[in-house]
């Protein structure tokens, strides 16, 4: 399948849910633009303390995981892509409370922001139970696909992790076909332990909570840039 075929359409769906609490709104009014990332700087100029390992999450929802990053690794910087704006002023209020200074974020489409970053600039990827689109004739909605692929082996070192997360078990399937295809990537795997345990230091997600509550079974792959 051609990567033009793989990608057309946002790969997200709403853009807002409930109305935002006063405080949330004001947030997003204020911090947000201060947090936003610009397509024409480079992400060790964003940080209080560059130099250091960039770490990016595409799709946070609603920031428990960015967050228990961010805490745990205060020597990394983090930029989160979210274009759900009720799930960026969750965050932004976790942020703006334990003043998290190592965070920054994107709140439009993330295939807008990618062609921007500089190559080999990020240590690790994160895409997370991302919206697994599972009609037929939405998959070429899927973030993941040989095009979005190519974008992040540019911007990744070589070494760099991409973990993917889902419950959907044909969404697991499509991601491992287009990483096995590809002349970038490797899947680190040689057990199955390797993809039925979470990542070390893994504090969860909402979702993966529901999936594991209604039978679900997630998967957790690590996926290296050669």
């Amino acid at each position: 399948m051609s990567d033009a075929s793989e990608r057309a359409g946002a790969f997200f769906g709403r853009r807002k849910g409930k109305r935002l609490r006063a405080g949330q709104d004001d947030l997003v009014r204020t911090l947000l633009p201060a947090l936003r990332v610009t397509s024409d700087v480079a992400p060790e100029a964003l940080f209080l303390r560059p130099g250091r390992e960039t770490w990016l999450e595409i799709g946070f929802g609603g920031g428990e995981h960015l967050a228990a990053q961010a805490r745990a690794h205060g020597d990394v910087n983090i930029i989160g892509c979210e274009p759900f704006v009720n799930g960026m002023a969750k965050l932004l209020a976790v942020v703006d409370h334990e003043k998290l200074e190592n965070v920054r974020v994107w709140d439009e489409d993330v295939t807008d922001l990618l062609p921007h970053l500089p190559d080999a600039c990020l240590d690790r990827v994160y895409i997370l139970y991302p919206d697994p689109w599972p009609k037929r004739r939405q998959r070429k909605r899927r973030l993941v696909s040989d095009e979005t692929l190519k974008a992040l082996a540019r911007i990744m070192k070589p070494g760099a992790e991409l973990r993917f997360a889902s419950d959907i078990d044909n969404y697991i399937g499509w991601v491992l076909a287009r990483v096995l295809r590809s002349p970038d990537f490797r899947w680190l795997a040689t057990g199955p332990d390797d993809w039925r345990k979470p990542y070390d230091g893994w504090p969860g997600t909402r979702y993966e909570a529901k999936a594991i509550r209604e039978g679900r079974v997630p998967s957790y792959l690590r996926i290296v840039r050669l």
